[in-house]
């Protein structure tokens, strides 16, 4: 099966297709992340994009059931350098090209992924169209240039869960893998760590949220309520939350005017929020910030970010195409994160309300943890408010 991928300045890489017949456009972008794919494709962040993975030899692992971090797999076609031939792990139950096929989402190996990834650093991230059906070079860059893009465009509502929920009510998917050695077990895939308590509810936005966050909110005693991204403040106070958490999600946040004013209101009621990426961009502007789009974004497992208020550097892992615009941000709140490589927004902190936020993931599956301790944070300022 040929492919195509072809990007809106009028470049075309041609390579080997994989996993559906099928085209898309999306805007095409790159992650740094060695392992992690199946979590990159089910995440909802990655709704409306292409993405370019760069380390070379992806889907050595297959693809399992137990992984997911949503409810489908969301990206728009995925970039590899090399497809493994084979898959080689004990709990693997697709291939990765059965997974994609599975979804009806096109890929495309055997391309020069650095020359890609150096192309959308100098020019930045760019609309593209992937293909694994005949079509002509030039009508693929017209697909590419046609392609409506990311900018003020409103994807939350296309994966966030449309109805409201409980999460894990039967204890049943939030525990740790606890993976026993040297010892036989008939189902080895669920031996897990015992879970606190729920002894903490709260209402969690669902603005494309990955289901890790959740599992690390219920191993922290919350007992939490999704909500669908639409719903009003006064509609989530109804739940009597003892704090809100807003999640990640995809797209523009500037499009996601109800989003803020909800998050508004919660400011105002004075009750504990917790913001992680498309969340914290929300509360920048429900602070009375602004956002704006970043160059090629920051996606990859390996993005150090300062801790201002105590020196110490986090390697984070990222997936954002925006930032908030510090100058923007009124004198009551203070920014307490930044990234090393670019010195963009990466926390901040209302000086006078119990309300924190990261652009980052500090639920980051697979890794790096060295953020995990911000879900006890939010337990923590739960507690002493």
């Amino acid at each position: 099966m040929k492919a195509i991928l072809a990007l809106e300045d009028g470049s075309v890489f041609h390579g080997a297709g994989f996993g559906a017949s099928a085209e898309a456009c999306g805007e095409v972008c790159f992650n740094t992340s060695m392992t992690g794919y199946q979590e990159i494709l089910t995440d909802p962040s990655y709704k409306g994009q292409i993405v370019t993975m760069t380390y070379p030899l992806i889907g050595n692992y297959g693809v399992n059931n137990q992984d997911v971090e949503s409810w489908r797999a969301h990206a728009s076609g995925f970039v590899i350098r090399e497809l493994s031939p084979v898959i080689s792990n004990w709990r693997a139950d697709f291939t990765l090209a059965q997974y994609l096929e599975k979804y009806g989402i096109p890929g495309i190996q055997g391309i020069d992924t650095r020359a890609l990834t150096k192309k959308l650093r100098v020019a930045g991230a760019m609309k593209g169209f992937i293909s694994t059906k005949e079509i002509s070079d030039a009508e693929a860059v017209d697909r590419a240039k046609r392609w409506q893009g990311l900018v003020g465009v409103d994807y939350v509502k296309e994966v966030t869960h449309k109805d409201a929920f409980l999460w894990d009510e039967k204890d049943q998917d939030s525990s740790r893998f606890n993976l026993i050695q040297g010892t036989a077990v008939a189902d080895a895939r669920n031996v897990r760590d015992p879970l606190p308590t729920a002894d903490i509810p709260i209402v969690a936005y669902d603005f494309g949220m990955k289901y890790n966050i959740l599992r690390s909110l219920r191993q922290q005693g919350f007992k939490v309520q999704v909500v669908p991204a639409t719903t009003p403040a006064a509609e989530a106070l109804k739940y009597k939350p003892a704090g809100v958490f807003l999640s990640n999600g995809p797209g523009d946040p500037s499009a996601l005017g109800y989003a803020v004013q909800a998050a508004k209101d919660l400011v105002q009621s004075g009750i504990p929020i917790f913001g992680i990426c498309l969340g914290h961009q929300i509360l920048g502007q429900a602070f009375g910030g602004k956002t704006f789009k970043l160059k090629f974004g920051h996606r990859g497992a390996n993005q150090p970010v300062k801790d201002l208020e105590t020196g110490k550097v986090e390697i984070t892992s990222q997936n954002h195409g925006f930032a908030v615009d510090p100058k923007s941000l009124p004198s009551e709140v203070s920014v307490n994160r930044i990234n090393l490589n670019d010195q963009t927004v990466e926390g901040m902190r209302h000086k006078t309300k119990p309300i924190y936020c990261v652009q980052y993931h500090p639920e980051a599956s697979p890794g790096p943890h060295d953020s995990t301790p911000l879900f006890k944070e939010f337990r923590d300022l739960i507690e002493k408010a």
